[in-house]
């Protein structure tokens, strides 16, 4: 007789033999805690457990040691041109940290729908969820956000690049705020992640969530930044806040010969047509610590002229990311 493994019955109530008719009776089965059955699970070696995503407590009273606050921040949009396309949803997760990025407690959430003045997108809508119906009559409440982002110390989005654009578009609430972006001041392949979407990163740290909702991804984005070291050293959070101290430089490679724009691009420059106020040039971001080394590159490999001088903008957490 073969014997079934039964993940819902405790190794001491395994079937027994018995002699006579009741060679097939069971003893009663005694039930395993969730946690039991997660543990049984993963010992086989065969399954990776993925657990449902539980929002934090948001407390009435933050906890001293914590004097940094912060606000995690995500958009859902008409489209992804901030100077047509419209928020339609927004979500706020608030929280405090201390200054070596150590997170404290979520103090505060905001999340709220707005109508439109065109109908939402069918690819917007299948991405988020978000329908026609849902918005209709709906506005986000510019007092209970701005309750939540006015006291932030720095506004955290996953693509801030995207976020803040439509953001400041929408409402001053955001003006002179600093912005960090979770997706490009992270080295998250380092710290053995596959990529940088929301949903590999959640997924990896070992939860599920609703996705494409504002206020569910600023959780899934705190919980996964929460995240220990993983042997860094430090949590994400913490390195997305030391990153966001540094001062970066952007680089416009002015005038530069039309005959090195693939030697360019395949270094990491991208091009601006000039319609966002940048100079109509080839242009990269890099920490300020390289930008003695991009001057000798540019004047050595594109410019081939010792004295050219390309123009530079050094940028903080409060310009970065602006459109």
């Amino acid at each position: 007789m073969t014997q079934q493994f039964d993940l819902f019955v405790s190794p001491e109530a395994a079937p027994v033999k018995v002699a006579g008719p009741a060679a097939m009776k069971r003893h009663s089965p005694a039930a395993l805690s969730e946690d039991d059955m997660v543990r049984r699970l993963q010992v086989t070696g065969r399954y990776r457990i993925l657990k449902k995503l539980e929002p934090r407590f948001v407390t009435p009273s933050a906890r001293a040691g914590f004097p940094l606050r912060g606000v995690i921040l995500d958009t859902e949009t008409t489209g992804l041109n901030h100077r047509k396309d419209e928020i339609i949803e927004i979500g706020a997760v608030a929280l405090t940290f201390d200054a070596a990025g150590n997170i404290g407690d979520v103090t505060g959430v905001y999340g709220g729908l707005q109508q439109p003045s065109v109908s939402i997108p069918a690819e917007v809508t299948r991405l988020t969820g978000i329908t026609d119906e849902m918005v209709a009559g709906q506005m986000i409440d510019l007092h209970q956000l701005r309750a939540v982002v006015e006291p932030a110390d720095l506004v955290i989005a996953h693509n801030a690049g995207f976020d803040r654009p439509f953001c400041e578009a929408f409402s001053p609430i955001f003006a002179g705020k600093a912005w960090a972006c979770s997706v490009s001041e992270i080295d998250w392949s380092a710290r053995g992640f596959e990529g940088t979407k929301l949903g590999y990163l959640i997924g990896q740290t070992g939860y599920f969530h609703e996705g494409h909702r504002a206020v569910d991804d600023c959780f899934a984005l705190l919980e996964v930044l929460a995240q220990d070291g993983r042997g860094e050293g430090q949590t994400p959070f913490a390195e997305l806040h030391d990153a966001s101290q540094r001062s970066r430089v952007r680089i416009f490679a002015e005038n530069s010969p039309f005959d090195m724009k693939d030697h360019l691009k395949a270094r990491g420059y991208r091009w601006s047509d000039g319609n966002d106020g940048r100079p109509k040039s080839w242009w990269i971001e890099l920490g300020e610590n390289a930008l003695d080394d991009e001057l000798r590159y540019l004047r050595s490999e594109i410019y081939r002229w010792d004295e050219a001088d390309p123009p530079i903008k050094r940028l903080t957490a409060f310009d970065r990311f602006k459109a």
